[in-house]
C-alpha cells in the first residue's frame, strides 16, 4: 500500500448547519499542508458545503465530492453526500432542521467509525436541544458514542498543552452531583484514569490530582462532608494500590496557584468545576477527547457559536488542534497495541528486539506530536 493510501482517514461529523462548524472545518482544510498528515471527509453533502461556503465568501475552496471512504482522494479535503436534497441555511439561528441534518451526519459517521472505514471521528459541535429525538436522547456526543460503542466506562477528557482535565460527574444539573458521588465511582474513576493515559497517551505513570467537592474541601466537614467520607478515603485505597493521585484539592486555589502544572491530569467532581478553568486557560486551543471507546473521537472545546455564524470571524484553532489530536492519538493507541500484544506468549521462533521494548517510550508530557509535521501545518502553533 502506498504512502498515501495509508494516511489516517479523519471522519468529520458536520455538527449543526447553522453554527460554525462547517467555518471551521472549511478555513482548518484551506491549508493543503494538512493533507499531508491524514485524508479528512465530511458527512454531509456537496451542496450543502458549497452552499455554507458562498455564505462566507471563500473562492478558493471546495470539498471533493465522494461516494464512499474507499475513493476519498488524499490530497483533497472528500465530502460523502449523507443527503441529496437542498437543505436551507439559517446561519445564526438553531432549527428542528439542523438537528435533525446533524444527527444524519453523526449516525452515518459513526457507522463507519465502527466498521472501520474510518480512524478518527472529530465531531463539531452540536445543539443539544434540536438535536433531540427518538433516535437521539442523550446529553451529548459522549453519551452517544458510549452508548453506540456498548462502553459502560468512559469520560470526557478536556485536553490542552498545558492541561488535561477530567470529571466525575459530565453533563448533569447541579442538584444532581452529589446523588451521583460514591466511593465506589471515584476509585474507578482514578483506576480508569491510570489505565488511560498510558495507552492513550504514553504516560507510562500517570500523576492524578482529584479536587474536593465543597469550597475549602468542605472545612473539615463544617461546608459538606464528601471530602472526609467519600474522596480521600477513595484516593487512600488508589495509592495503596500503587497509583500517583493526590488530593483532594481545595479546587480555588488549585488553578489559580499554578497547582495543575504538576500533575497529568486533574480529576474535577462537576462539569463546571473543572471545565471553567480549563476554557480560561485555553479558550481557543482546547479539545475533547473521549476516553474508553475503542476507537479516536476527538472534538473542539466549543459549542456552536451561533451569535457569530456566517460572519466569518469563528476561530479554527481549537477544531485543527482536535485533529491534530486524533491523529496523534490514533497513532499511539497503535503503538500501545503493538507493544502490548503477546509480549509473554512462548514464541516458536525467536522474537525480534522490537517486540519486547519500546525506545522511544516517553516518561511524561500529554500530546504526542504528530511526528513533527504539526508545526509545519501552523505556524502559530509553537
Amino acid at each position: 500500500m502506498s504512502r498515501e493510501q495509508d494516511k489516517i482517514r479523519v471522519g468529520i461529523s458536520c455538527g449543526d448547519l447553522n453554527g460554525i462548524g462547517l467555518e471551521v472545518a472549511i478555513k482548518t482544510f484551506l491549508d493543503n499542508r494538512i493533507f499531508e498528515l491524514c485524508t479528512p471527509i465530511l458527512y454531509a453533502s456537496k451542496k450543502t458545503s458549497s452552499a455554507y461556503r458562498k455564505e462566507l465568501d471563500v473562492k478558493d475552496f471546495s470539498f471533493e465530492e465522494i461516494r464512499s471512504v474507499e475513493k476519498a482522494n488524499p490530497k483533497r479535503a472528500n465530502v460523502i453526500n449523507v443527503w441529496e436534497e437542498e437543505v436551507e441555511l439559517n446561519l445564526g439561528t438553531p432549527t428542528k432542521s439542523s438537528g435533525e441534518y446533524a444527527l444524519k451526519s453523526l449516525q452515518a459517521a459513526t457507522a463507519d467509525l465502527k466498521a472501520g472505514k474510518i480512524d478518527v471521528l472529530l465531531t463539531a459541535p452540536i445543539d443539544k436541544k434540536n438535536i433531540q429525538s427518538e433516535e437521539f436522547k442523550f446529553p451529548g456526543h459522549t453519551e452517544y458514542l458510549a452508548n453506540e460503542f456498548g462502553v459502560d466506562e468512559y469520560a470526557m477528557l478536556m485536553v490542552s498543552d498545558s492541561l488535561m482535565v477530567t470529571f466525575m460527574t459530565g453533563h448533569l444539573p447541579l442538584s444532581e452531583i452529589g446523588k451521583n458521588l460514591s466511593f465506589e465511582s471515584i476509585i474507578k474513576k482514578i483506576r480508569f484514569l491510570d489505565r488511560t493515559l498510558p495507552q492513550d497517551f504514553g504516560i507510562r505513570k500517570p500523576k492524578i490530582a482529584v479536587l474536593g467537592l465543597n469550597p475549602h474541601n468542605g472545612d473539615g466537614g463544617i461546608l459538606g462532608s464528601e471530602e472526609q467520607d467519600l474522596i480521600a478515603p477513595a484516593i487512600k485505597k488508589a495509592k495503596d494500590d500503587g497509583i500517583l493521585v493526590f488530593g483532594p484539592f481545595a479546587a480555588d486555589g488549585f488553578f489559580g496557584s499554578g497547582g495543575y502544572k504538576q500533575f497529568d491530569v486533574v480529576l474535577a467532581m462537576y462539569h463546571d468545576q473543572g471545565l471553567i478553568p480549563f476554557k480560561t486557560l485555553n479558550f481557543d486551543q482546547g479539545v475533547n477527547y473521549t476516553a474508553g471507546l475503542p476507537a479516536v473521537r476527538v472534538s473542539p472545546d466549543h459549542g456552536t457559536g451561533f451569535d457569530i455564524a456566517g460572519k466569518g470571524i469563528a476561530s479554527e484553532q481549537s477544531f485543527r488542534d482536535a485533529l491534530f489530536l486524533g491523529i496523534d492519538l490514533f497513532k499511539e493507541k497503535q503503538r500501545y497495541a503493538e507493544y502490548t500484544s503477546n509480549v509473554l506468549k512462548p514464541q516458536k521462533e525467536p522474537r525480534s528486539e522490537s517486540g519486547f521494548g519500546r525506545s522511544d517510550s516517553r516518561k511524561g508530557g500529554r500530546k504526542p506530536s504528530s511526528e513533527g509535521k504539526k508545526e509545519s501545518v501552523s505556524d502559530d502553533k509553537k
